[in-house]
C-alpha cells in the first residue's frame, strides 16, 4: 500500500513538473469561414506595409485556419477585394466568420482575443465620430488643443468602459492614445500652414511643451504603439537633418549614423528596418552598407540588406545595365533595351497611381523638348498592374506624354525592376550609348542637376 502511494506521489510530482516546464505559447491561431468567397486565397498581411505574412487556402466549404508566430500587433485579412483588420497576441485563438457578399457588415469574431478585437472595432467607430465639416487643423492653437484633448479623453473613456480588458492592455491603449495626441500636436504647425493657408505660421513657444516629457528609450511602447514610434522617428530625424547639413551627406546616410549609437536593440533595429530602402538610392553604397551592418543586430534584416547590396553592386556606374526585353510600346509593337543601343537612355520608372511620378511629368516633358534633337532617348516604363492597363493607355494620351512609353511585363516583379532593386518610384536611370550604367539613381527631371549631367554627356 505504501508502495502504491509512493508511486502515485511520483506521478503527481511528474505532472507538476511537466506543467511548470511547458513551453510558452508564442503564436496565435486564426480560423474561420467565409461564405460566397470569390477567391480561394486568403492573405494575412502586415497592417502597416501590407506585406503578406501568410497565404491560406479557403476550403470548398469556406473554412480556413492559420497559425501566426510571434504575432503581437495588427494584421490585414484580405480575400479578393474584401479586407478587414484584426489584432493578435500570443495565445489568441480567434474565429473570423463573414459573408463575402457583404463582408464588413457580416464579420463576426469570436474566441480568445475577441474582446480586444471588438474594442478596436469600437475604437475605429469612435474615431469616425471625430470627423466633422471643420478640419481641426484650420483651428487656432487653443481650439485645436482643446479638440485633441477632448478626443483623447473620449478614447480613454472607451478603454475604461470596455469590459474584460486586462489592466496591461488598458495601460498600453491609454499610452497609445496619449502618443497619438502628441503626434497631432507635432503635426499642427505644418498642417495649419497648409490648410489655413498661412505658410509663415509658427506655433507659440509653449505649444509643444508636452513633447519634452517623452521618454524616447521605451522599448515596450516602441513595439506596441505606432504613434510612439512616429515620435521617436521624428526625434532622430531632426538630429539626422542637422547632421546631414553639417557633414554634407545625404539624409539617409545621416539617419543611419544617428541611429547606430542607440543602446536599445529594439529601437535601433526598428529604426534601421525603416531605413533599409535607403540603400537602394544612396550614392555611397559601401559606406551605407557597412554602417547598417555594423549597427544592426537583426539577422533577418541583415540578410535582406546583404542581398540588396549584392544586387546593387551589379548596377553601379560603368556596369552593363540589366536588360528588358519585349516591353509593350504604347505606340505599337514591342521594345527592348537592345533596340536603343547607340543612344544615351534616360529611363523613368513610374505608375499611374504614383503622385510624385505625376508631379515630375511637366519637367520631364520640358526636358524631352530641350534635348529633342540630341542623341538621347527618354523612356518611361510603367509598373502598373494589369487591372490598370487601360488607365495607363489613356493617361499617356490625356497627358500627351512624349518619349518612348512602355509598360513592364510583370509590374514590380519584372526582372528589370528587380535587378535594379527598385523599391520606390519614381526612379530614374541614365545609361550610355553602349548600354552601360551612368547613374542608377539619376537626378529627377525637376532637379537642375539633370541638365548639368546631360550637357556634360551630349
Amino acid at each position: 500500500m505504501k508502495k502504491s502511494i509512493y508511486a502515485l506521489g511520483l506521478a503527481v510530482i511528474s505532472l507538476a513538473s511537466c506543467k511548470t516546464e511547458s513551453t510558452p505559447v508564442d503564436y496565435a491561431v486564426v480560423t474561420g469561414k467565409i461564405k460566397n468567397a470569390s477567391s480561394t486565397e486568403l492573405i494575412i498581411a502586415s497592417f502597416s506595409n501590407r506585406k503578406a505574412i501568410d497565404t491560406v487556402t479557403i476550403a470548398a466549404d469556406g473554412t480556413f485556419t492559420d497559425t501566426i508566430a510571434n504575432p503581437k500587433g495588427h494584421y490585414a485579412v484580405i480575400n479578393d477585394k474584401n479586407r478587414t483588420d484584426i489584432y493578435l497576441e500570443e495565445g489568441f485563438n480567434i474565429a473570423l466568420n463573414a459573408d463575402a457578399t457583404d463582408f464588413n457588415k457580416s464579420i463576426v469574431i469570436t474566441g480568445n482575443g475577441s474582446t480586444e478585437n471588438s474594442f478596436f472595432k469600437a475604437k475605429k467607430e469612435k474615431e469616425a465620430t471625430f470627423k466633422s465639416d471643420t478640419n481641426p487643423y484650420t483651428l487656432d492653437e487653443a481650439a485645436f488643443k482643446e479638440e485633441m484633448t477632448s478626443q483623447k479623453k473620449a478614447l480613454n473613456s472607451l478603454v475604461d468602459n470596455t469590459e474584460s480588458l486586462t489592466e496591461a492592455f488598458k495601460t498600453t491603449q491609454k499610452n497609445d492614445n496619449n502618443y497619438s495626441y502628441l503626434v497631432n500636436l507635432s503635426n499642427y504647425e505644418r498642417y495649419h500652414q497648409h490648410y489655413a493657408k498661412k505658410p509663415e505660421f509658427k506655433v507659440s513657444d509653449n505649444f509643444l511643451a508636452e513633447l519634452d516629457a517623452i521618454d524616447i528609450t521605451n522599448d515596450k511602447d516602441f513595439s506596441n504603439s505606432s504613434a510612439y514610434k512616429s515620435l521617436v522617428t521624428a526625434h532622430y530625424s531632426k538630429i539626422a537633418t542637422k547632421k546631414a547639413e553639417k557633414d554634407s551627406i545625404s539624409f539617409d546616410l545621416a539617419m543611419l549614423k544617428t541611429v547606430a549609437p542607440i543602446e536599445s536593440d529594439a529601437i535601433r533595429n526598428g529604426l534601421l528596418k525603416d531605413a533599409i530602402f535607403g540603400i537602394t538610392i544612396t550614392d555611397k553604397l559601401d559606406e551605407y552598407y557597412n554602417t547598417f551592418i555594423s549597427a544592426s543586430t537583426d539577422e533577418e534584416i541583415n540578410k535582406t540588406v546583404k542581398d540588396y547590396y549584392t544586387k546593387l553592386k551589379a548596377v553601379e556606374k560603368g556596369n552593363p545595365s540589366p536588360k528588358f526585353v519585349g516591353y509593350e510600346n504604347h505606340a505599337g509593337g514591342k521594345t527592348s533595351l537592345e533596340d536603343l543601343k547607340g543612344k544615351y537612355v534616360y529611363i523613368d520608372v513610374w505608375a499611374t497611381w504614383c503622385g510624385p511620378c505625376l508631379a515630375e511629368i511637366p519637367a520631364l516633358k520640358e526636358t524631352e523638348e530641350a534635348y529633342h534633337n540630341k542623341n538621347i532617348e527618354f523612356v518611361s516604363i510603367s509598373v502598373d498592374r494589369p487591372d490598370a492597363y487601360n488607365k495607363w493607355k489613356q493617361m499617356v494620351v490625356d497627358k500627351e506624354l512624349g518619349g518612348i512609353q512602355l509598360i513592364a511585363d510583370n509590374n514590380f516583379e519584372s526582372d528589370f525592376i528587380q535587378d535594379y532593386v527598385i523599391q520606390g518610384i519614381p526612379k530614374f536611370i541614365l545609361l550610355d550609348t553602349e548600354g552601360n550604367i551612368v547613374n542608377a539613381n539619376a537626378p529627377r527631371p525637376s532637379d537642375p542637376k539633370l541638365k548639368e549631367v546631360l550637357n556634360s554627356l551630349l
